[in-house]
């Protein structure tokens, strides 16, 4: 686009505001759609108190397919420690991005403040997002990268407060339905991140023992369904229409009977972002 920098007689507005494109897309032409990492958090030391999250299986491996069928090169692991943690994002931030779109990293876990859980205590969303920032990680300047958290955020349930058009059934014997532990707060990680979680601040994020979480179910739908087709900020808002119509039903625990969950994303994408089909 123009970027002459003078103000429109008319506004006072830029002029390289008018002129530019506002269909402009991220170039996603390269070699290869990019690194998709799955930090997969099941189990947790004891001195942590955190319970086990049963049920993150099915969203890793639902995860794994949808992203794979995107063309992403697919790293997932399970139950790593902080350490381990942060020497796959050291090796990620120096792997050559040069021939890739972009770059998603995806964690399943507990979370608390600013914080994610690794199996022996916590990581600051902060820091590992802005590993890949421009001075760290210049072969992501100016790519999409994004960060999908599936992890609670507080301690409190959304109410129904309008007709409930779909229903989640929970069934205590088999299909249990259990929430993720801790609170994460919504934080912003500079220009092309996107920033994706499965709950609003200071709510449940809602995960079944069998089939895994809401959020992760409604995401791999969307993406297998409209992946190759929609802007992803489209398919985010999509996937929190589809959360915000599930309710609990049949729950051990009474008092979350009704409830509801809502995801939120935070985009500072300057393009739109489309995971159109690579040509063989």
């Amino acid at each position: 686009a123009e970027t002459n920098g003078r103000n429109s007689p008319n506004t006072g507005v830029p002029s390289f505001i008018e002129v530019s494109d506002p269909g402009e897309e991220y170039v996603m032409s390269y070699n290869l759609r990019g690194l998709a990492l799955i930090f997969n958090q099941e189990y947790f030391s004891p001195e942590l108190h955190l319970p086990h999250r049963h049920g993150t299986k099915a969203d890793k491996n639902n995860l794994l397919r949808r992203l794979e069928e995107l063309s992403f090169a697919v790293r997932p692991y399970d139950n790593l420690t902080r350490q381990e943690v942060l020497a796959v994002i050291n090796d990620a931030v120096n792997w050559s991005h040069t021939e890739a779109d972009c770059f998603l990293c995806v964690f399943l876990s507990h979370g608390e403040n600013e914080c994610v859980f690794a199996r022996d205590g916590k990581l600051s969303i902060r820091d590992l997002t802005h590993t890949f920032k421009g001075d760290r990680c210049p072969s992501l300047v100016g790519k999409p990268k994004i960060f999908i958290f599936q992890a609670c955020r507080g301690d409190k349930h959304d109410e129904p407060v309008s007709p409930i058009v779909d229903v989640v059934d929970c069934e205590v014997h088999a299909n249990q339905l259990v929430v993720d532990a801790g609170t994460v707060h919504t934080l912003p990680a500079g220009a092309d991140f996107l920033m994706c979680y499965s709950v609003a601040e200071g709510y449940f994020s809602h995960r079944e023992t069998l089939n895994g979480s809401w959020y992760i179910q409604d995401l791999c739908e969307v993406l297998q369904e409209y992946g190759t087709r929609l802007e992803i900020t489209e398919m985010m808002t999509l996937v929190n229409r589809r959360v915000s119509l599930r309710r609990v039903e049949n729950c051990a625990d009474r008092n979350a009977i009704g409830k509801k969950q809502v995801p939120c994303y935070t985009s500072m994408l300057t393009k739109k972002l489309y995971f159109r089909s690579k040509k063989l």
